[in-house]
């Protein structure tokens, strides 16, 4: 069983959310939480697979909570709910380590699917859907800090553990492309990009995609177009 707790502000939102997912044979809500203190104290007691949590909520949001929670080093994941109209408050959640993020207007098996992935472990932003939040954000980032990001050692100890294939495939990863689209552009049979893929997380460091195409923006490697 995949056991969720659910944190969202809104009374009748949760209850929602509680219906749909204990209506699935393999999942179970192990409690509710209505603001991100409860979130975080829950969290360390309940130890969820997934807690979905909502970004805007009085007093500790949920990016902050998202952060706490990962940095205890528990075993739960954070999956972020959102409306697309928020990039910076996903992005901001994605730095602080959730593992990925559904808009609000998802439909239900959708975020059924999108829990099951995450307690998995595997990120569950498409591609596509990443590309856009990512350029939106740093294209108002962009404006508001110098072009050239200067590296932390952490940070060029990373990237120069990279291949230059490697390198690619972050490149192409970061631009939203699939790992089908990266086979086809590079020449590459999809086992080769996948494995790609992994060697690049584990030298970076770093738990998923998303984590991934941060740090690639973070240092520069990709830009917006």
């Amino acid at each position: 069983m995949t056991t969720v707790l659910i944190v969202d502000d809104q009374a009748l939102q949760r209850l929602g959310f509680r219906m749909l997912l204990e209506a699935q044979p393999d999942m179970t809500v192990v409690g509710e939480a209505a603001h991100g203190h409860d979130a975080v104290r829950m969290t360390a007691e309940l130890r969820p697979d997934v807690v979905l949590m909502d970004v805007r909520m009085p007093g500790l949001n949920g990016i902050e909570a998202t952060r706490r929670i990962v940095d205890s080093g528990g075993r739960s994941r954070v999956l972020v709910l959102t409306t697309f109209d928020l990039d910076e408050y996903a992005y901001e959640a994605l730095r602080a380590g959730a593992a990925g993020f559904f808009l609000k207007d998802a439909r239900p098996e959708e975020l059924v699917v999108g829990i099951r992935s995450v307690a998995a472990g595997d990120c569950v932003i498409s591609p596509s859907l990443t590309r856009r939040l990512i350029d939106a954000f740093t294209s108002t980032h962009s404006r508001q800090h110098p072009p050239a990001p200067r590296l932390t050692r952490d940070q060029q100890r990373r990237l120069a553990e990279l291949t230059e294939r490697e390198r690619e495939v972050l490149t192409a990863v970061a631009t939203g492309w699939s790992n089908v689209e990266i086979a086809a552009q590079l020449h590459l049979a999809e086992s080769t990009v996948k494995s790609h893929v992994s060697r690049v997380l584990a030298k970076l460091g770093v738990r998923d995609r998303v984590q991934a195409v941060i740090f690639a923006y973070d240092v520069g490697l990709a830009r917006p177009d």
